[in-house]
């Protein structure tokens, strides 16, 4: 062996004499006797109200098919389609001309019976006072009674007759009966519209907009028992519960409303009830026919034990979270867990609030191990908005 190979070979062992208690600490800190560095906290323990979910679609309160109350020909369209109209705003003009004549001709009819009854008037005053004196004979008398009453009824036909025509001249301009977002429209100046029979356009109210969504008997029954603990009754108002509606789009804030109707009975074909909530939807955001989610209480406010979903862990037909004792051993315990609220996963069964459960590195731990925790706080509200997810 050279001069400069021996020196290499005792550099080398003495390098490898050096480095001997850095592998002897990483291989104890990677033996599985050694503690597991895990992440733990208490589970979050605060007043709750779980929601349960369900899907429906939005409705418009009022809907209106606009028709006409008289038949004539189409002169005027006076809207943009598709534009928000308010109540009153002048929608079609039918050909005024016709019911103008009509009511030109009903007033000449009234002045021809107004005439006629002072006529009638004068006749009967004087065959009132000849029979006084037996200048003429009792028979004449009543015949100008008759013909002076008749006159008067002439008069008040003629009078209906004028404000008939008044009526249906006011109905050739055809006016939105409501607020919202109105249709195209249906028929083309020039066509003929046939009274109360074609439809012209639609309008539905856009502020508020009903929600209607479907709920089966069991969680009916749920629920109007909760009303009753609250001296409430769900049909009478629906109990002015407050809901919350998700729609398809998430890009989309969730919006807020009211429970304010349930149907009078169950459907024998699904056995649901219908439930109605009210949105406002200042924004005319929300549409007649689009899809949500709404989410409503399912029970009443309780102390309820939250965990995050990192924490539960998989035990072939069970969910188990896993808790740390003092002497840093861990020990699996079966949960029954809930919905999502706050952020976090509820848990119903198995857990009283007070363990100390592994939030973070379950992966790295088995039943019995001795783990070296490190202890955080979680906060009370995980999710941004605080909403049930």
């Amino acid at each position: 062996m050279t001069k400069t190979a021996s020196l290499f070979t005792r550099s080398a062992a003495l390098l490898y004499l050096l480095a001997l208690p850095a592998f002897a600490t990483a291989a104890q800190a990677q033996s599985p006797g050694g503690p597991v560095p895990v992440t733990v906290a208490k589970p979050v323990v605060r007043e709750i109200v779980e929601d349960d979910e369900f899907i429906g679609r939005f409705e418009a309160v009022d809907q209106v098919t606009v028709r006409s109350r008289i038949g004539g020909y189409l002169d005027q369209v006076h809207f943009k389609d598709g534009s928000i109209v308010r109540k009153d705003d002048l929608l079609f003009t039918i050909d005024q001309r016709p019911f103008q004549a009509a009511l030109e001709q009903a007033k000449a009819s009234l002045a021809v019976a107004q005439t006629l009854v002072e006529f009638t008037k004068v006749q009967f005053e004087r065959a009132e006072r000849l029979s006084q004196t037996g200048n003429i004979p009792v028979a004449t008398l009543d015949d100008r009674r008759r013909e002076y009453l008749s006159a008067v009824a002439q008069v008040d036909g003629a009078q209906a007759a004028v404000v008939r025509a008044e009526l249906d001249l006011q109905y050739t301009e055809i006016k939105a009966p409501l607020s919202g977002r109105i249709d195209r429209r249906l028929v083309s100046v020039g066509n003929l519209v046939q009274a109360d029979q074609t439809a012209l356009t639609t309008i539905v109210s856009l502020d508020p907009i009903n929600f209607y969504f479907d709920v089966d008997e069991r969680q009916f029954l749920a629920y109007a028992r909760d009303a009753r603990t609250r001296n409430e009754s769900l049909q009478e108002g629906a109990g002015g519960v407050d809901v919350t509606v998700r729609l398809a789009d998430d890009m989309e804030s969730p919006v807020k409303g009211k429970l304010d109707f349930a149907e009078n009975r169950i459907d024998q074909a699904t056995g649901t009830m219908r439930l109605r909530a009210q949105i406002p939807n200042g924004d005319l955001i929300l549409q007649p026919g689009l899809f949500g989610r709404v989410n409503m209480p399912g029970s009443l406010p309780y102390q309820g034990i939250l965990v995050p979903d990192d924490a539960v862990g998989a035990d072939q037909d069970r969910r188990i979270v896993y808790v740390v004792d003092e002497a840093g051993k861990v020990t699996p315990k079966p949960v029954r867990i809930g919905p999502r609220i706050y952020g976090y996963r509820v848990v119903r069964d198995g857990l009283t609030g007070d363990e100390t459960i592994v939030i973070n590195g379950l992966m790295r731990i088995r039943p019995g191990v001795t783990v070296k925790p490190e202890l955080v706080v979680l906060p009370p509200e995980k999710a941004a908005n605080g909403a049930s997810q």
